[in-house]
C-alpha cells in the first residue's frame, strides 16, 4: 500500500469510527469539503499543514494517518447516507 492510499484508508478509518460526516471533519478542520473527499478517495496529496488541521480536529496524533492496516484487513466502511430526519 503507497502512502497515499494508506493516508485515505486511515482518514476514512479514524473519521468513520468517531461517527464523522466528510463535510462535518472538514468544516472542524478548515478544509475544503471536496478536498478532503479527494485525499479519502486517493485523488489528492496533503500537505503536512492540512495533515495537521486534520489529525487536530480528529483529537489524534499525525502518525495514526500511517498506521498499516493488517494484512487481508477489510477496507474501512462508510456512515450511513442521506440526512438525519429531525426530532
Amino acid at each position: 500500500m503507497n502512502g497515499r492510499a494508506l493516508l485515505a484508508w486511515n482518514l476514512r478509518r479514524i473519521r468513520v469510527s468517531k461517527g464523522l460526516s466528510q463535510e462535518k471533519l472538514a468544516a472542524d478542520a478548515g478544509v475544503d469539503r471536496a478536498y478532503f473527499a479527494k485525499l479519502e478517495r486517493e485523488a489528492a496529496n496533503a500537505g503536512v499543514d492540512v495533515l495537521d488541521k486534520l489529525a487536530r480536529a480528529l483529537s489524534v496524533e499525525l502518525s495514526e494517518f500511517f498506521v498499516r492496516p493488517p494484512e487481508g484487513a477489510a477496507p474501512p466502511t462508510t456512515l450511513p447516507g442521506g440526512r438525519k430526519k429531525a426530532s
